[in-house]
């Protein structure tokens, strides 16, 4: 059977908490930025779920000695956030796993054509084979911006089988392209939407993250 993309939208009601305040465009900048800060944490709570490595141990505690579970020291992990909007969940997502390593890609889409160009690549030149890579794109809408970060990643080595993406909000245009070209994919978006109106934007969305988040509207 072949493998079929996946895409959770967690019932955490953090999540939904989160994901109403960002929603709501009476919503102050500095609030909508830590409802996007909240919202990477939580759902990179969620993704690494049955998905990092761990090790058994014993440790002795002030009564006894005891098993213990730690997340494998060894396992390399990789946190991309897209720019800009993308550096709010990233602040999140960090505190969550603070010993990863973080790579920015920035990218721009043109509001005619709605095609994305990346104008930062802060990708290593290599990652190994066994990296666990987390991305993280607030609005997966047409599709073009993650599959233009993806050939990225896999151009240096990235594997889809252990890449996760977060979004905040999805459209299906875009699931169906990563559904397409990398089904092994898993995503956490807080909210499935069911389209995009004819400027790429997400409806109902919750607009620009970008420029909500860093008060340029």
């Amino acid at each position: 059977m072949a493998p079929q993309l996946k895409i959770y939208v967690p019932p955490h009601p953090l999540i939904k908490h989160w994901l109403g305040v960002a929603r709501d465009k009476n919503t102050p900048s500095t609030l909508f930025k830590t409802a996007m800060v909240e919202l990477g944490r939580w759902l990179t709570y969620e993704a690494i779920r049955e998905w990092l490595p761990t090790m058994d141990v014993t440790v002795e505690t002030p009564l006894a000695l005891a098993p213990a579970t730690f997340l494998n020291p060894e396992t390399k992990i990789a946190i991309i956030p897209i720019l800009r909007a993308g550096l709010t969940l990233a602040e999140g997502s960090q505190t969550i796993l603070p010993l990863a390593s973080t790579y920015h890609l920035g990218m721009i889409r043109d509001e005619k054509t709605l095609n994305p160009t990346c104008y930062l690549n802060k990708l290593p030149t290599q990652f190994t084979a066994d990296t666990h890579i987390l991305i993280l794109d607030p609005m997966l809408a047409t599709g073009g911006t993650i599959i233009l970060a993806m050939e990225e990643i896999i151009k240096r080595g990235g594997n889809p089988d252990l890449t996760r993406i977060i979004s905040v909000v999805s459209a299906p245009p875009a699931l169906q392209k990563l559904s397409a070209n990398y089904p092994t994919l898993n995503i956490y978006s807080a909210m499935i939407d069911e389209q995009i109106n004819d400027n790429g934007f997400i409806v109902p969305g919750l607009g620009d993250a970008g420029d909500r988040a860093f008060g340029t509207e």
